[in-house]
Formats: C-alpha cells, sequence, structure tokens
C-alpha cells in the first residue's frame, strides 16, 4: 500500500513541483522589489521615484523571470526530445537488443530472470518506447516540460510577489513606510518560507529563518546604500 504522506503519482509529484517553483518565484519577487523600493526609500521621502523603482523592478524582474525560464526549460526540452528520438530510433533498428537491455534494467531492480523476461515482454508487447522511456530515460513523452508554461508562470510568481512590497511602501505615510514595508516582507517570507519546506517535506523551521534573516539583510544593505546615495547626491 502507498504511503499517505509519499506523492508517488506522477501527475500529483508534477504539481508539487510547479506550486513550489511558483513560490520560489514569488520570493523572489519580493526579496527584489523590496530591496529596491526600501533602497529608493532611503535616498529619498518622494513618492514617485519609489513608485517609478518598483514597477520598473517588478516588470524587468518579471520579463528577466520569464525569459530565463523559457530558455532553461527549452534546452531541457530539447535534450529529452533529442534522447526519446535516439530511443525510438534503437528500437526499430536493434528491437532484440534493446529487449535484451530492458531485460537487464528489471534485473539490476531485483527481479529474476524469468521474471524480468516476462515483465519485459509484457511491456513490450503493449509499448516498447513508452517501456524504454519510463524505465532507461525516466521519462514520459507525452509530459515534456512546457517552456511557455514555465515562463509564463514564473512572471505570474514574480509579479505576484513583486506587488506586496511595492503596495506595502506605497500605502503608509513616509515617515513608516520603510518599517510597514520590511514587516509585511518578513512575515510574507515567513509564510512562504514554511509553504515551501512543507511542500517540500523539510522541516519549516531553518527555511523560515533563512528567508527571513536573507530579506532583512538585503532590505539593511541597499537601505543604508540608498540613504549613502542620497546623502552623496543631495
Amino acid at each position: 500500500m502507498t504511503h499517505p504522506g509519499e506523492p508517488h503519482d506522477t501527475a500529483v509529484s508534477s504539481r508539487l513541483n510547479w506550486l513550489r517553483a511558483g513560490v520560489l518565484g514569488a520570493n523572489d519577487g519580493i526579496v527584489s522589489t523590496a530591496g529596491l523600493v526600501v533602497g529608493v526609500a532611503g535616498a529619498t521621502t518622494a513618492t514617485g521615484p519609489v513608485l517609478t523603482a518598483g514597477v520598473a523592478g517588478l516588470v524587468a524582474g518579471a520579463v528577466s523571470m520569464a525569459l530565463g525560464e523559457y530558455v532553461s526549460v527549452s534546452s531541457q526540452r530539447d535534450t529529452e526530445r533529442a534522447l526519446l528520438d535516439k530511443e525510438r530510433a534503437e528500437l526499430a533498428q536493434f528491437p532484440e537488443q534493446e529487449f535484451e537491455e530492458l531485460v537487464a534494467l528489471h534485473r539490476a531492480k531485483g527481479l529474476s530472470e524469468a521474471t524480468a523476461r516476462q515483465v519485459a515482454r509484457e511491456l513490450t508487447d503493449k509499448d516498447a518506447f513508452a517501456a524504454h522511456a519510463d524505465i532507461e530515460l525516466r521519462l514520459d513523452p507525452g509530459e515534456l516540460a512546457n517552456p511557455w508554461q514555465a515562463a509564463v508562470a514564473s512572471a505570474i510568481a514574480f509579479t505576484a510577489g513583486s506587488v506586496l512590497p511595492l503596495v506595502a511602501m506605497l500605502a503608509p505615510p513616509p515617515s513608516t513606510r520603510v518599517a510597514v514595508t520590511a514587516v509585511v516582507v518578513l512575515a510574507t517570507l515567513a509564510t512562504t518560507g514554511w509553504l515551501s519546506a512543507r511542500l517540500g517535506g523539510a522541516p519549516p523551521g531553518r527555511a523560515v529563518v533563512r528567508l527571513m534573516a536573507g530579506g532583512a539583510l538585503g532590505m539593511a544593505v541597499t537601505y543604508g546604500v540608498g540613504s549613502l546615495v542620497g546623502t552623496a547626491a543631495g
């Protein structure tokens, strides 16, 4: 019986991977945009420059994330397709050798010779290509990564994360906007850190501390740099 806490189903595992990627993308948006607007707020109390910098950072970051994810996933997909094409050609040219390879792969998993041959024969009779793709390459030909989906998901996740520190910075009066933003950002990072750890099956404590420490350090550094630049420019 499958353990209820282990997502062995491929579709479930894929959804969890996408969700973890979305949380990480949102974290990137939170940290980078928070650092940017806090840095500008350290240089000036005017709302215009903060808004301009925040929106520009949001758009630039979302585009950068989308392009990077598209290129990365496209390269992965090209590699997967090349491996599948090679496997399809080998099955057409050397069916017996490929069958013996399938038997050997099952033997390596601990099956007896007779059982391995029976399993390999039944899988080959049903769909030899799918069997080799799964067992030899660990790929599902119908579930290859989609670069456009990855790009859009990354852009949306980054944008969603960026909106929060931007709103937190612009909503309060200038005298409290940095403090309010810091509290909102740290609370959000704690929540997303906990969520990402739970999705990955890891202890949440360390993930929360790492994210909060990194976010606090990033905002402190950018605020300090912004204050120094603002003072020098003034």
